[in-house]
């Protein structure tokens, strides 16, 4: 098993940066959720300001309300592509640490595939001596019989 823990030592290391490039990508997932979430609240807002703004002005509207509102509504219209800009920048950010994640995965992958090769040739070497020392265990009972006979 000594052979084992330079391996085990890469395996450990390696699943501490897939754990810490999973952290990075759940962040940036969140985060692009919540500006995400933002901007859906600032669009049902404008869209419900507008509805109520509409329905009030059929039944007439003096020019200076007419003027808050549009101005209102240009004010809301702006942060909503801000919202917008600040959405593809989120989303840039987890697409840009989703192949940081697969790479520590595949990394790790590759060590846990040489483990098991270890693993296996060793018990193969086990299985071997194994064989081999009943084999002997055997050829030494015949001999005995045979003296002894």
């Amino acid at each position: 098993m000594a052979k084992h823990f330079p391996i085990k030592t890469l395996i450990d290391l390696a699943q501490d940066d897939v754990d810490a490039a999973a952290q990075r990508l759940g962040r940036a997932q969140r985060e692009r959720n919540d500006v995400e979430a933002q901007l859906d609240a600032l669009v049902q807002y404008r869209d419900e300001y507008h509805a109520r703004f509409t329905a009030s002005a059929q039944n007439g509207m003096p020019a200076g309300n007419m003027r808050n509102f549009q101005a209102f509504i240009d004010t809301l219209d702006a942060a909503i592509q801000q919202q917008r800009d600040l959405l593809v920048a989120a989303t840039a950010r987890v697409e840009a640490a989703k192949p940081e994640w697969l790479r520590q995965k595949q990394k790790l992958g590759s060590y846990e595939v040489l483990q098991a090769r270890g693993e296996a040739a060793e018990a193969k070497v086990a299985t071997r001596r194994d064989q081999r020392d009943s084999d002997e265990h055997a050829a030494r009972i015949l001999r005995m019989r045979a003296e002894g006979a």
